[in-house]
Parts: C-alpha cells; sequence; structure tokens
C-alpha cells in the first residue's frame, strides 16, 4: 500500500522568479537559502538549476531530465482560443510572471488555471514536482517531477491517469472535457514561433545519429505508436515518387487537442530496430502542419463546377431581380402614365397653340377632317366600347376588321380619347424581330421595359454550351425566349397594378376592401392596354402570340386592366379561346364604310384642303376642283369603302387627276400588286398556295363576287393540288385571306363565302382576267396540273384493272368493280382529251398575240 505524502513546488524552478538577491522559500520548503554568485560557474559551484523559462532551460528550447526524473504534459490547462494573444510578445512576458507569481503566493483562485494543475496531481503518488512550465500555446503544460527507486515513472503515469479518469477535472472553459496527462517519452522542443497546433502533425523519419540511415515508419507503426493519444483520422504517407528529404507522414487526429498531446510527448523519440526504426534507429521529429491550403476556395469552386455554375446563376438571377426590376416597374409606369412623353407635357401644348398661327399642320387637320366623317357613323360603336370599358368583365374585347378600316383610330383616338393610363403594344415589330435579342428588345421597348440586355442572352447562350460541353448538364445562365418574355410581361403586370391603385385614396368608403375586391369594384380606374396586330403572320406554334393571350388573361381575370385586342385574322378565337377557354369574348367587327361615308370622307378631304395653301403643293384651279359628283359615286362604288383606299384617292384628286383617271392608276397598280405577290413564280419564298390556286380565285370571283367556300375546296385545284405546301385546301384559304388576297365570311362560326380582300381587287380581278395572254398562261397552267391529276388517277385505275385481270378465275363479285373502274377510266379520258383541245388553243393564243 502506498503511503501518502504531500508534494513539494520548487519555486526557484519556476520561470521569471527567482532573483540575484537571497530569497526565502516559504511554499513547503524550510531553510533559507544562502547567497550565490552569478554566472554559470557560480551556479555550478552552489548547485543550483540552471534557469527555466517558458522556451526551455536557459532558453534553448528544450528541457532536460535526469535519473529519476521524468516530465508529464497536462492538456486543457488553458484556453486555446486564447492563443492568438500569444501574437503580441510583450503579453505572454508581462501576464506568465505575474500568474506564477501569485501561485507562489498562494493567492490563485478555485477558476485559475495552475490551480487545476495542484488538483490534478493526487497525494497519493509518490513523486515530487521539480518544475512546472506552462504553455498557454498548447493549452496544456510541462510537470517535471522526481519520483523514488521503487517505482519507475510509467507507474507514477499510469496512477496519474487513473485518478484524473476517476476523478475528472473539467475548467470553467471547457465544461464537457476533462484534463488529461500522458507521459514524456521524447525530447519536447518548447519554442515559441508564431506556429500554431491544428489537427494535422507531420512526422519527419531523421537518422538519430547525423550522416546514418533513417527508415520510413510504416502507417501500422505509426498507428500503434501514436494511437493512445486519441482518435486518428487518417494516416498519409509520403509518396513513393516523392524526393523530399527527409521522409515523413501526416497524421490527422481527430480533435486539436489529440495532436497537442502526441506532438509534446512523442517529439524526439528515438525508435530502434525491434520497435520497426531501422537498424540504425529512427528519430521523429514532430511538427504542426495547417491543413488550410491556399487558395483552397478557388480549388473547390473549380473542382466543383456541377455545382458552382447553377449556384452563381442563381445568384446572378437573384441579385438581378432585386436591383433591376423595381427599376424595370417604374419606367413602366412612367409609359403607361405617359410622364416622359412630350405630347402629353403642358409647356409643348403651350407653345404648339401659340405656334398654330405660323404652322398651319395642314396634314393633321386634313385628316382629322377626313376622319370625323367616319367616326359621326360609327358613333354607336365607339359608344359600345366606352360602355364596356365601364363594366366588370372577365373577357377580352376584340376588334377585327381588314387592315385600312381605321381599327387602331377607333380605339386610341376616340374611345381612348383623353384617358391617360393607356399602354399600346404593337405585335407586329415583336413578330417580325429576328432572333430571340431582338424579339426581347422589341417587347421591352413596346412596354417600357428598361434597362434590358438582349445582348446577354448570346453571351449566355455561349456559356451555356460551353458548361454542357464540358460538365455535361446545362449551367442555368441561359433561358429559353418563352422565359424572358414571360419575365416582361410579369414586370408589365405588377406594373400596371400600381397603376390601377394609384388612384385609391385611404378615406375611400371602399378603404376596407383588399387590392383584387377593389379594382373588381372599380372598373373605371383599371388601365387599358391595346394590342394591335395581334396574329400578324400568324405562325401554328409562335410563342409570342401564346405568351401574349395567357397574360392578357390574367390581367383581365385578376381585373387589373382591361384588355383590347386589334386584329386582321378572323381565326383570332383559336388562339384566345386556349388562353380563356370558358369565356365569351366582347367583339365588334369592323368592314369598309358605305358608300355615302366614303363620299363624304374624300369630299371633307379635299374641302379641308382649300383653305390651306402651301408653297410646295400645285394649286388647283376653281374648275378643276368642280368634281364631277356621278364620276366620284361611280369611282368610290368600284374602290369600295377602304380607308386606305380612299385617303389613296384623295391624295390623287388633290393633285389636279380626275376621278377616273385617279381609279383606273389604281386598279393597275392592285393588279400589278396581285401578279408579283400571288401570281408569278419567280420567287415563291415561303408561300403556302400555289399560282393554280391562286389564279382559280381571281378568275372565278372576276366573274362572281361571292364564291361558296365549299365549293372552292372541293375543286380539283384546292382538293388534288400537286404542290407539296398546297395540298391542304383549307390552309391555303386561310393563308390567302392573311395575306388580304381574299376576305373569308363567317357564318355561325363557320366559314361561308369567299370575296375580295379589298374592294378594289374585285376590279382589278376583271382587269387581270381581261388579259388574253395572262388568262391563257395561267389556264393553261391550272390545265396542266388537272391533266396530271387525272392521269395519275387513270394510273390508278389501270393498275387496279390490271390486278383484277391477273386473277387465275374471274369471280362474279368482281364483275361491279370492274365496270366501276371501266366508267371512272373513261371518264377521266374524255376530260383529259377535253383538256388537250383547250390546252390547244390556249397555246395558239399565247403562241400568237403579245
Amino acid at each position: 500500500m502506498q503511503t501518502s505524502r504531500r508534494i513539494y513546488f520548487n519555486p526557484t524552478s519556476i520561470p521569471s522568479l527567482r532573483t540575484t538577491r537571497c530569497s526565502r522559500r516559504d511554499f513547503y520548503n524550510a531553510g533559507e537559502v544562502r547567497p550565490t554568485r552569478s554566472g554559470w560557474r557560480g551556479n555550478a559551484r552552489s548547485g543550483i538549476r540552471m534557469e527555466s523559462t517558458e522556451t526551455g532551460e536557459n532558453q534553448t528550447g528544450h528541457i532536460s531530465a535526469t535519473s529519476n526524473e521524468a516530465i508529464l504534459f497536462f492538456d486543457n490547462i488553458f484556453p486555446l482560443k486564447l492563443t492568438w494573444l500569444l501574437r503580441l510578445p510583450w503579453q505572454a512576458e508581462r501576464d506568465l510572471p505575474d500568474l506564477l507569481r501569485r501561485f507562489n503566493n498562494q493567492t490563485l483562485s478555485t477558476f485559475e488555471p495552475l490551480t487545476l494543475v495542484k488538483r490534478a496531481i493526487p497525494n497519493s503518488v509518490p513523486m515530487k514536482i521539480t518544475e512546472i512550465l506552462p504553455r498557454l500555446k498548447d493549452g496544456g503544460a510541462f510537470v517535471k517531477f522526481s519520483h523514488p527507486d521503487g517505482i519507475t515513472a510509467q507507474e507514477i503515469e499510469a496512477l496519474v491517469s487513473r485518478y484524473l479518469k476517476e476523478n475528472p477535472i473539467k475548467p470553467w472553459f471547457s465544461p464537457f472535457r476533462r484534463i488529461r496527462s500522458n507521459l514524456v517519452v521524447g525530447k519536447p522542443w518548447l519554442e515559441d514561433l508564431y506556429r500554431f497546433p491544428s489537427c494535422r502533425i507531420k512526422v519527419e523519419f531523421v537518422p538519430i545519429s547525423p550522416g546514418g540511415p533513417a527508415a520510413e515508419l510504416s502507417q501500422e507503426t505509426l498507428y500503434s505508436l501514436f494511437r493512445k493519444y486519441g482518435k486518428l483520422a487518417e494516416i498519409s504517407s509520403q509518396p513513393s515518387d516523392s524526393k523530399v528529404l527527409p521522409k515523413f507522414a501526416y497524421l490527422d487526429f481527430a480533435r486539436m487537442r489529440h495532436a497537442i498531446m502526441a506532438r509534446n510527448c512523442m517529439h524526439g523519440i528515438k525508435v530502434l530496430e525491434a520497435e520497426g526504426g531501422g537498424a540504425a534507429g529512427t528519430e521523429l521529429r514532430l511538427s504542426f502542419e495547417q491543413k488550410i491550403k491556399s487558395h483552397w476556395i478557388w480549388d473547390w469552386l473549380a473542382s466543383h463546377p456541377r455545382v458552382v455554375i447553377p449556384a452563381v446563376a442563381a445568384l446572378l438571377a437573384t441579385a438581378a431581380t432585386l436591383v433591376f426590376d423595381p427599376i424595370r416597374t417604374f419606367f413602366i409606369k412612367a409609359h403607361v402614365d405617359h410622364v416622359f412623353h412630350i405630347r402629353d407635357n403642358r409647356i409643348y401644348k403651350w407653345f404648339k397653340s401659340q405656334a398654330t398661327d405660323i404652322f398651319t399642320f395642314r396634314l393633321h387637320r386634313s385628316e382629322e377632317a377626313g376622319l370625323g366623317a367616319i367616326w359621326d357613323d360609327r358613333k354607336q360603336v365607339i359608344d359600345q366600347l366606352q360602355t364596356w370599358l365601364m363594366e366588370t368583365a372577365d373577357t377580352f374585347i376584340v376588334v377585327q376588321g381588314p387592315r385600312g378600316s381605321g381599327k387602331r383610330e377607333l380605339i386610341l383616338d376616340q374611345a381612348l380619347k383623353g384617358r391617360q393610363n393607356t399602354l399600346l403594344i404593337d405585335c407586329k415589330p415583336i413578330q417580325e424581330a429576328r432572333g430571340d435579342s431582338a424579339t426581347i428588345s422589341a417587347a421591352a421597348a413596346s412596354v417600357g421595359y428598361r434597362p434590358v440586355f438582349s445582348w446577354m442572352n448570346s453571351i449566355s447562350s455561349l456559356i451555356d454550351l460551353a458548361a454542357q460541353g464540358t460538365i455535361g448538364v446545362k449551367s442555368g445562365f441561359s433561358e429559353t425566349l418563352d422565359a424572358q418574355l414571360g419575365k416582361i410581361w410579369q414586370n408589365t403586370a405588377t406594373a400596371l397594378k400600381q397603376v390601377a391603385l394609384h388612384s385609391r385614396k385611404k378615406d375611400d368608403k371602399d378603404a376596407a376592401l383588399g387590392d383584387d375586391d377593389w379594382l373588381e369594384a372599380h372598373p373605371e380606374c383599371r388601365p387599358v392596354v391595346v394590342i394591335d396586330n395581334f396574329l400578324h403572320k400568324n405562325e401554328e406554334s409562335s410563342v409570342v402570340y401564346d405568351k401574349i393571350a395567357e397574360w392578357a388573361a390574367g390581367l383581365t381575370m385578376g381585373n387589373i386592366a382591361h384588355v383590347i385586342f386589334l386584329t386582321n385574322d378572323i381565326s383570332y378565337s383559336k388562339s384566345l379561346s386556349r388562353a380563356l377557354p370558358d369565356r365569351v369574348f366582347r367583339q365588334i367587327a369592323l368592314g369598309d364604310i358605305t358608300p355615302e361615308v366614303a363620299k363624304k370622307f374624300v369630299l371633307t378631304h379635299l374641302d379641308s384642303d382649300q383653305n390651306d395653301t402651301p408653297g410646295n403643293d400645285i394649286k388647283l384651279t376653281a374648275g378643276q376642283r368642280q368634281y364631277d359628283i356621278s364620276e366620284l359615286d361611280d369611282c368610290i362604288e368600284v374602290l369600295g369603302g377602304r380607308l386606305t383606299d380612299l385617303e389613296f384617292l384623295a391624295r390623287r384628286l388633290k393633285t389636279g387627276q380626275t376621278p377616273k383617271r385617279a381609279i383606273a392608276e389604281i386598279i393597275e397598280q392592285s393588279a400589278s400588286e396581285i401578279m408579283k405577290m400571288y401570281l408569278l413564280t419567280v420567287d415563291k419564298g415561303d408561300r403556302k398556295w400555289s399560282p393554280e390556286q391562286a389564279w382559280y380565285l381571281v378568275k372565278s370571283l372576276a366573274s362572281n363576287e361571292i364564291l361558296r367556300y365549299n365549293e372552292v375546296l372541293l375543286s380539283n385545284t384546292f382538293a388534288s393540288s400537286l404542290t407539296p405546301s398546297a395540298s391542304n385546301g383549307e390552309a391555303v384559304l386561310e393563308a390567302l385571306s392573311a395575306v388580304e388576297l381574299i376576305s373569308i365570311k363567317t357564318h355561325n362560326g363557320r366559314p361561308q363565302t369567299i370575296k375580295a380582300g379589298k374592294p378594289v381587287y374585285q376590279a382589278a380581278f376583271r382587269q387581270l382576267t381581261e388579259d388574253r395572254v395572262l388568262k391563257s398562261r395561267l389556264d393553261l397552267a391550272i390545265l396542266t396540273e388537272l391533266s396530271k391529276i387525272e392521269t395519275k388517277s387513270i394510273d390508278k385505275y389501270e393498275a387496279e384493272l390490271n390486278t383484277l385481270g391477273s386473277l387465275p378465275r374471274q369471280p362474279r363479285e368482281v364483275g361491279p368493280r370492274i365496270n366501276f373502274l371501266l366508267g371512272k377510266l373513261a371518264a377521266s379520258q374524255q376530260k383529259v382529251e377535253a383538256w388537250e383541245k383547250e390546252m390547244g388553243v390556249l397555246k395558239k393564243v399565247l403562241m400568237d398575240e403579245y
């Protein structure tokens, strides 16, 4: 049984507490010390130890132990988080002596670090403390002790370790981890360099004697030596092809304090041959290695592109949304309210009113005078539109009419006259734009969406393509045209809602209502969105029109704005029904004006010009201004009620032309347009019709003003066309209606009749058919195509008859089929013979006439 004993602390071994004067040993050591002479020799004679400091004995960086002496290292004595104080050299030199002086004077409090050392050593262990060296940087302390001959240092280590395990001591700064101690088996290096602990230790294998060989320890040997100090996460040996000397290995501990304990206890240990150190033995030199590499963030980003590139794209998109969306919403609101429109500026209006006497504005006044007659005739339509804009209805307003019927002027100049919160979106420049960037720019310009970086779409596409080629997946930088148009329309919807709610007051009687309910209760406060040229150059799958229709449906259903569509296409319901499938549209069909209104329109144009005498126009005599009313009536009857054609006629009459001459030139010009656009085959482009089909309609409409829709479809030219792009008769008629060669009238939602696209085209058709050479040429083309069609039918009949005739026996049931085929064959042959005769006559005309 071990006898209890007292533990002695020798103050002469504590750094910075010795003085040159005589001192009295007053802590567990009786007696006085005689004065000594300074210097190494005096100390040697008196037998006093060499001075120990924080950096070892006489600041050599090492601490030695004689026989019956050993060193223990206690960890968790100081907090590791305070190691930054050691970067200030004066701080360590000032605090440490003061702390140890109070230790010597027994004035330490319960929570001070060196008190933990006293508590960690039990009184029952036969050991005498001879030296204490705190290591703030490592968070622990070296304790040198002496022991009797009857007990070894390893046994004392075991006793202290068992005591600390049975009676754990936990410092105040680390309440979940206890103090541990281990025996120092190497030659510790007590340096005060700016090298701070880490979880990684670099183990260098050096020879025991200079110039001797050193063995590289295996991972198993390193594990057996260092595992007792704590959990090892990884052991990394030096690469076999490395030429770096001395050889080394890396030890990664799970905790930093485990690495600190291993480094302080194992540094300088000599591994003999029996332990795997080679024939001459190997010394282990330990040092902390920082695991954080330089540029590790950049290396990680570069090595994980599949994660980084989409994340960067998301961050950029979020930043752009947060920064630019409020700016874009502001500009859209300004565009809707016409804040920056100079024509709505008061100063501009004042200058314009003052300059009226100087500048006559002849053209503007004459146009207003001419249109006034039309608006008087369409007063009922204007009132109907204004009534619809004052009602709450979650559906579209569609104004359909041919080009030149005055749809845009009717809405903007009459129905919405004086209204500020209006937005006009022209689909024509958006649809005709080439490329996604141009389409985005056109859509943004139509609503005032700025800033817009349309050029970024091409750059993003290139980045996305490069990323897909390198990492195999899309980066997400580029967006589809659908997505980018959706952003523009979404921002526009937000701005329109803010404009609609701008007139809401806090003291309003409906102030308690929510925004949606208030908008539903006040339809007069909603802005009006006018979508012009809807379905211009329509295609079966058009992203632009689909997105606009969906966006307009959202505005209407959300009571954000009234939406008015202006279109020339009679099949608009197909596109709009996909956006609002369960709604009936409010429709207005604008046609040609009546002959009386047309005559009034032309005369008003001419009368308004009599008071204007611009210097550069031709002045007409009084005789020239006496128009023949009956002649003008006949010309208007031929020209019809299309506004663009009437304006063209009025301009020609102003130059002094007679009505007959003016109408003859207009008809001739229209005939030339028809020839170039529909009948000639020089440049077909993307035509969906054949010249033979266009000529069939021209020839038929020249003799009959109205054709039956289904009768045209059943004709051989439309039902069996040999042109691949014109094989579908209904698609051909819709295409010709879109380009205004013809107009299709509907009845109960179905196509019923076919008429000329413009009234003036009726006269142009007659003029074209009166040209014998042109008529013979195009009729010859139709007959040639019909002959080819019938020849194909004859070949089919003959092939089937040949098959039936090759049967070994002729069954009775085959007889009716043979008779039917023979009849069809004879009829087709008769048609071909008749057409051949006609073709001969036509060829003779082409050969004889110019």
